[in-house]
């Protein structure tokens, strides 16, 4: 299929209005009295139904962030804007999503910059995608490949309902093994199954000096890209890491990790394009 651009007018303008009163259209986020999360869309005319209560959408528009609504169960919630890191977890999914804590070090360790020309594959529910579009920035570009329809409607709604407008995206829904065609790219993102599949195909994309970074569950799929970017010698500083979070609990004099830990989700590996495919370099 050919590559489909996001058309800005199918997407509410969510964020120019990152402060100020909370308005119609923006995602929000309840707390409760557990801090469970419950991730909701104002949409004027409506009611949000809550834990068996319910609140009027037009109670919560104009409100200041950080206001303590109440139910018609007089059940009492924070609302606030949701960070990215609230708003992954949550996002309405099909795909598993990559988290928070594996979102970080995929930022840092692929150099994400703005005005950065970025190639991503495998969009899932959307939740890296927006991650990248935040920080390529407007003057940069992110293409995204999926090959299911599927999963490219879901990430398309998932952006237009909590990310806003993204002219700087290009969503193809395409075999990125086959059509791979950008040039001079400064990273590349791959979060499929067999990477290795595009190890020559990354590297003729990427401009010199460029990155290649893949996230898989397991160690054996890593050995497989691992090897394959070795023996094909257009690629050093190759790494591999996992992230492991521990959150802790701090009430009054208890002080303790948390009884369930964010452990393992999967492996980052990254690696440099080098200027002569050759591997006899290093």
């Amino acid at each position: 299929m050919a590559a489909m651009a996001v058309p800005e007018k199918e997407i509410p303008n969510i964020k120019t209005i990152p402060r100020g009163p909370l308005c119609e259209g923006e995602a929000v986020i309840f707390f409760d009295r557990k801090e469970r999360e419950y991730l909701k869309r104002l949409e004027r005319g409506k009611r949000i139904s809550i834990r068996g209560g319910m609140i009027a959408v037009e109670e919560i528009i104009g409100l200041e962030e950080g206001t303590i609504v109440r139910s018609s169960l007089n059940e009492p919630f924070l609302v606030l804007r949701p960070t990215l890191a609230q708003l992954i977890p949550n996002l309405p999914r099909r795909a598993q999503v990559i988290y928070p804590k594996d979102i970080g070090p995929v930022l840092i360790w692929a150099d994400i910059f703005p005005g950065a020309k970025v190639v991503e594959a495998g969009v899932g529910p959307g939740a890296l995608t927006m991650a990248l579009l935040r920080a390529v920035g407007s003057e940069g570009c992110l293409i995204s490949y999926e090959l299911r329809e599927d999963f490219a409607q879901m990430a398309r709604a998932n952006l237009a309902h909590y990310f806003g407008p993204a002219a700087h995206w290009t969503l193809k829904v395409e075999d990125i093994t086959l059509h791979l065609e950008e040039t001079d790219v400064d990273r590349i993102i791959l979060d499929l199954p067999e990477p290795w599949q595009l190890t020559e195909m990354a590297w003729r994309a990427l401009r010199p000096g460029g990155i290649l970074l893949s996230y898989l569950p397991t160690i054996l799929q890593v050995k497989t890209l691992v090897d394959s970017l070795r023996e094909h010698g257009g690629f050093a500083c190759i790494e591999t890491m996992e992230s492991l979070m521990r959150f802790w609990h701090i009430k009054g004099l208890s002080v303790r990790p948390q009884h369930r830990m964010v452990a393992h989700t999967g492996f980052v590996t990254v690696a440099r394009r080098v200027a002569r495919a050759d591997k006899r370099q290093l």
